[in-house]
């Protein structure tokens, strides 16, 4: 590997750089977008269970807001209802909604870098052969009496080739990643926002006259 490194020049330095941080975004977005700390599946049935007879305490709702990113949009809820008793309709699902868009936003975190890596990775591969192919020009005319300079020329044929491929190679699972976790994200939002109106639905019953 240090080999192909060190034939492939310098141009092969951003693309490896690409390639750690992709690596990091991934094990990052892996970890965080875990069904247990997005919206495990029985913490809507067991938050409306606790509040069946009244709103429950101010613990209970922190430690709901800790557990994962759809606590934090019930806990909204219950706080909402904590501080203004008689709130209106609007203003408590706006409450709602709000929570829901600041853990929307946090779900796609990093997802826009990952994108970003998976569209320049070849582009930087382009450029490594771009300079690959001014070496074997510059071959071409270097040697003595005008002829052609083999070690001038493989140097360039090996920056042509062994950029490209490694752009690609770290574009690849770059784009596959994004969309995996493009993907998993929106169907996390969906379960997020389902969730959000049904809880909605009970905490109108909640409310005081």
């Amino acid at each position: 590997m240090l080999s192909i490194i060190q034939a492939a020049g310098w141009p092969i330095w951003p693309l490896l750089a690409c390639s750690v941080i992709a690596l990091a975004l991934v094990v990052e977005r892996a970890l965080s977008l875990q069904i247990s700390k997005v919206a495990p599946p029985k913490l809507l049935d067991e938050a409306i269970a606790v509040s069946h007879r009244g709103l429950p305490s101010p613990d209970v709702v922190a430690q709901l807001e800790q557990n994962s990113a759809l606590g934090e949009v019930l806990a909204s809820g219950f706080r909402t209802l904590n501080a203004q008793p008689r709130c209106t309709e609007e203003d408590l699902r706006a409450a709602v909604e709000s929570a829901g868009r600041r853990v929307g936003h946090r779900l796609e975190k990093y997802l826009s870098a990952l994108a970003t890596i998976a569209s320049a990775a070849p582009l930087l591969g382009l450029l490594g052969t771009v300079i690959g192919m001014i070496e074997i020009f510059g071959a071409q005319t270097g040697g003595a009496g005008g002829g052609t300079n083999p070690a001038q020329l493989a140097q360039g044929i090996s920056i042509a080739l062994y950029n490209t491929a490694f752009g690609l190679i770290v574009a690849i699972p770059a784009l596959v990643f994004w969309r995996y976790f493009r993907g998993k994200v929106d169907s996390h939002l969906l379960v997020l926002e389902l969730s959000a109106d049904r809880f909605l639905r009970h905490l109108t019953q909640l409310r005081r006259p």
